[in-house]
């Protein structure tokens, strides 16, 4: 069974542009994101996928294997499977790798791997991460995942879930995080994009809900390492602050 993991790494962010080739304590974001998926022992290759020039070469600079994909896409998924069906990539485990977590752990996308090479009947999987920080229940920006005792996702959202009356505040430690990093089987990809784009994807601008709202089911396993998504210029100062102080 073949893992490939592929970075998909679109230049015009939202609200930061360039951002993963930003400057981050002498190296570019994404740079970070390569180097620590390269270590990833379950993946047979990794690959960037980008649709800038400027993306393009900084990341040949670094040695990485990238590939240049269209403009058009609306999101990394898309962009994931152009790749797929443009260069006929074959694998059987295709892991979409953030390009904004400079923070990723090899470890991390091992644990996805495993969880698709244990079970068969996994199409997705996926992280998600104890929230320490109780700031991060309230903001919109950290997505929050609850899931149900075999440990699939019952939902994601922004706002903050599960809901706890004052009654029970002692069940204030089951807010968890979801981690964005996601692992499925290369045949259930075309069938994720060709589901039309879902209501509450639309509401909460989370694409994995398009897989709930569809029927199909996404794993989630629990990682003890914590990431940091790279979305704003305050976000890559915290990151600079974790890399200083190692």
């Amino acid at each position: 069974m073949t893992c490939i993991g592929i970075i998909p790494a679109r230049y015009k962010a939202t609200r930061f542009k360039g951002k993963i080739i930003a400057d981050l304590c002498g190296k570019p974001v994404i740079q970070y994101v390569y180097e620590n998926a390269a270590k990833a022992k379950l993946l047979n290759n990794v690959l960037i996928a980008t649709d800038d020039k400027r993306v393009k070469n900084i990341a040949e600079s670094f040695n990485a294997k990238v590939v240049m994909t269209s403009k058009k896409h609306n999101s990394g998924t898309e962009r994931i499977v152009e790749v797929i069906e443009k260069f006929q990539v074959k694998a059987d485990i295709i892991i979409n790798i953030q390009g904004d977590e400079p923070l990723i752990k090899p470890e991390m996308i091992n644990q996805v791997i495993k969880l698709l090479k244990d079970d068969e009947r996994i199409n997705v999987a996926t992280l998600r991460k104890k929230i320490e920080d109780k700031k991060e229940i309230f903001d919109p920006n950290v997505v929050k995942v609850v899931v149900d005792k075999d440990d699939f996702a019952l939902y994601f959202s922004r706002s903050v879930i599960p809901y706890c009356s004052a009654k029970n505040k002692e069940l204030g430690d089951i807010y968890y995080k979801h981690i964005g990093i996601y692992g499925y089987r290369k045949n259930f990809l075309k069938k994720f994009l060709s589901f039309n784009i879902s209501k509450l994807e639309q509401c909460e601008k989370l694409e994995q809900l398009r897989i709930l709202e569809n029927g199909f089911k996404v794993k989630v396993s629990e990682t003890q390492y914590e990431t940091i998504g790279i979305d704003t210029k305050r976000d890559l100062k915290k990151v600079e602050k974790i890399l200083g102080n190692k």
